[in-house]
């Protein structure tokens, strides 16, 4: 498997190692929590939670830039 290095703020990394079970990868917790499908199921799991902090929301804005700038998006 392929694999690409990203680079989140230190809160985002706390925030994702919390959720870590035993045995998972951090690519296992962004998948359990984000699965495939509909934008609006992943808009509606991020509105459940508490609001980020400026510095983790400008975290998401750079990884969202990149993925859109290197990834085509599919719509279904």
């Amino acid at each position: 498997m392929a694999s690409i290095s990203i680079m989140i703020s230190e809160q985002a990394y706390k925030i994702l190692k919390a959720q870590k079970r035993e045995g998972e990868s951090f690519s296992d917790v962004i998948l359990r929590t984000f699965p495939r499908g509909h934008p609006a199921r992943i808009l509606a799991s991020l509105q459940d939670r508490e609001p980020l902090d400026e510095e983790t929301a400008e975290s998401i804005r750079t990884v969202t830039k990149d993925l859109k700038r290197n990834f085509k998006l599919k719509v279904q």
